[in-house]
């Protein structure tokens, strides 16, 4: 089954590699992974009225999994902690992907940052703790996300 999938990332810093992400079940041959849908477009967000935060909104609608794709920086940015806090207010399923690792053009492998999951808490307690973490290179990530979104679906009975 397809999923509606929110990707939540670092736009400036990461976006080479997030694409790479992204795009990966679109080079495999068919059958042997199950698509998902990116419901995000990350430049309209920049020309649409009703600001950010609106967008995020419309964004999530509709998607059962919010992916949240780490670099080093991550952690740090505002519009992700909130992306993420959403998420699990709406009941989304998550699963957080370190991508510091991954060989950007032009740009190469970056530092390891912070799990942005550590920064969101619910009940007192990090969403760390409550979601699943992976390592895109480590945890073979081409081979494995489809099954860890329907993973983070099941979890969230969605």
């Amino acid at each position: 089954m397809a999923r509606q999938v929110f990707f939540s990332f670092h736009y400036r810093r990461d976006v080479k590699r997030v694409m790479q992400v992204r795009n990966s079940w679109l080079i495999r041959p068919e059958g042997q992974a199950t698509p998902f849908f990116d419901k995000a477009d990350f430049e309209e967000a920049k020309r649409r009225a009703g600001g950010i935060e609106r967008w995020i909104e419309e964004q999530l609608k509709g998607t059962s999994v919010t992916v949240v794709l780490f670099g080093a920086e991550t952690y740090t940015r505002p519009w992700v902690l909130h992306e993420i806090k959403r998420s699990y207010e709406l009941g989304k399923g998550i699963v957080a992907i370190d991508i510091h690792s991954i060989n950007a053009p032009g740009q190469g492998t970056d530092i390891q940052g912070r799990n942005p999951l550590d920064y969101v808490t619910a009940n007192g307690r990090a969403l760390s703790n409550l979601y699943r973490t992976y390592d895109w290179v480590r945890d073979d990530g081409y081979k494995n996300m489809h099954l860890w979104i329907e993973a983070a679906a099941n979890a969230a009975g969605r």
